[in-house]
């Protein structure tokens, strides 16, 4: 896996923009209790059930993979001149 300059702060970004697609689709949102792991799995699952990301085989899906699968959707969502993609 090929670490992505600003890697960090493009995965807040997919996190938010994620969160923000949940709600559109009537998820209620995360409690305060929910750790970060929770929100980025169940994040990965939705974009993967609405086909808006390629599933990673089985036995590949850790933590860091599926940051790194956010990361990469996000930067193919944001514009060319986006700040975070400089």
């Amino acid at each position: 896996m090929k670490k992505i300059k600003n890697e960090n702060a493009l995965l807040k970004k997919a996190i938010e923009v994620a969160e923000r697609y949940a709600k559109g689709r009537g998820y209620k949102g995360f409690s305060a209790t929910d750790s970060a792991k929770q929100k980025v799995e169940s994040l990965y699952r939705l974009l993967v059930h609405d086909k808006l990301i390629t599933p990673l085989p089985e036995h590949k899906e850790d933590l860091a993979s599926l940051k790194h699968r956010l990361v990469v959707w996000i930067m193919n969502q944001l514009p060319d001149d986006h700040e975070l993609l400089k």
